[in-house]
């Protein structure tokens, strides 16, 4: 077991802890234990106080008035765009799309792809694939007769790269895969998956919504033409996400939504299209939480990540061990690379029954499929508990989880 006596070099976490107001209450009597964060992260009081800031004066609408709110609204918003563009490596901010999510994002790279693709041509998924990146495809199967193929997943949880290749032929159009599992914590190994993509001419998509959290991400390592994350599971507000995309891939695409913001000139007989990547940002935006994701990730990007990485990864450790204590218990995703997500199942005892007795020591974990029902069926499972690790999260937390477990498990078996 890799204890953590004392907080990793160049990071506490328990004075992290004291910057997220949440952190303090009790729930059922006992001291908050969140444990939950792969769903939707906890705030800072920096990201609170920047959403409020916007509310309480300098709130307009954007790109549209010349007034002194509008431009400092729009000055605030454009700035946020900047810093999430060098937030993931980006050359341009006006690679960033900002989306109402990760799941926006999804839908409006497939909608778009959608509209070059025809009966037969193929997009490749994996077996651990969140819904929001299976669904959109499957509009096209209804709709256009697009073939989607999947790439297995091997027992320990990666993506079996040699079946992945396999999968390639004259008729792939797309893949589009997870870089970081929201079940299995498997962070799969996203350059050499664009290697390969890129070697049979298909265009490569990742979903980042946990690796943004939990990884150094530079899309330009990755090697992807796009990239997908979102605003609640990094610290910062929902409703608010990022589809960035390389190069020129904008300016080929077909706008996703229509209305104000995304055209240029509209008349009687035809649309003149706004520059990318305004053309993908119909109607008035998220404004407040756009600029409270550029304040989650300028609060971030001030910690020292790399030691942070290391406290996620101690906390994993002491999780896992402490799971193989229970001789009753399966822990699905075992490999090697892998974050603070550690989903599991216990003989005899169903995992909404496990949630819920924990949750009467005060600790917070999700129960269910995780919108990943192939995945579920590939474990022969309709169900897991998921325990996910943030940065402000304790050993001591980690302690509490396994000691309400114990507990919950005496109650059941």
């Amino acid at each position: 077991m890799n204890a953590l006596s004392k907080p990793q070099a160049g990071f506490d976490p328990y004075a992290a802890r004291e910057q997220f107001p949440i952190l303090k209450r009790d729930v059922n009597g006992k001291p908050l234990i969140y444990l939950d964060s792969a769903a939707s992260a906890q705030k800072p009081e920096a990201v609170i106080e920047a959403v409020a800031d916007v509310w309480r004066g300098s709130y307009a609408n954007v790109h549209r008035g010349l007034h002194t709110l509008a431009n400092e609204a729009t000055a605030a918003f454009e700035n946020a765009r900047a810093t999430i563009g060098r937030f993931i490596g980006a050359e341009r901010s006006e690679e960033i799309v900002l989306t109402k999510g990760a799941t926006d994002a999804i839908n409006l790279v497939a909608s778009s792809i959608g509209q070059t693709l025809e009966e037969g041509d193929e997009v490749i998924l994996s077996q651990m694939e969140h819904h929001s990146n299976i669904v959109p495809w499957h509009f096209l199967r209804e709709r256009k007769g697009v073939v989607i193929k999947w790439a297995p997943v091997t027992e320990d949880g990666r993506i079996d790269l040699e079946a992945y290749e396999a999968l390639f032929s004259v008729r792939t159009r797309f893949v589009s895969l997870v870089h970081m599992s929201n079940v299995l914590g498997t962070l799969n190994p996203a350059t050499r998956l664009a290697e390969i993509a890129h070697a049979h001419g298909v265009p490569i998509m990742f979903d980042g919504t946990q690796s943004a959290v939990h990884s150094h991400i530079d899309v330009a390592e990755l090697g992807c033409d796009f990239f997908a994350f979102t605003g609640h599971k990094l610290y910062g507000p929902n409703g608010v996400g990022v589809l960035y995309a390389a190069g020129d891939w904008l300016n080929r695409l077909a706008p996703y939504q229509g209305g104000g913001e995304m055209i240029a000139e509209v008349s009687e007989d035809g649309v003149v299209y706004a520059d990318a990547p305004h053309k993908f940002e119909a109607g008035t935006p998220a404004i407040a939480e756009v600029i409270g994701l550029g304040a989650a990730i300028e609060w971030l990007t001030a910690q020292d990540r790399v030691a942070i990485h290391a406290h996620e990864l101690s906390l994993l450790d002491r999780m896992m061990a402490g799971l193989d204590e229970f001789d009753d218990v399966r822990v699905l995703g075992t490999a090697q690379e892998k974050g603070g997500i550690v989903s599991f199942v216990m003989e005899n005892a169903h995992a909404h029954d496990l949630a819920q007795l924990m949750d009467k020591y005060g600790v917070a974990v999700r129960a269910g499929h995780h919108c990943a029902h192939p995945l579920m069926k590939r474990y022969g499972v309709t169900a897991t508990v998921r325990a996910s690790i943030a940065l402000y999260n304790t050993a001591e937390d980690v302690d509490a989880f396994l000691e309400a477990l114990k507990k919950a498990r005496s109650f059941l078996i």
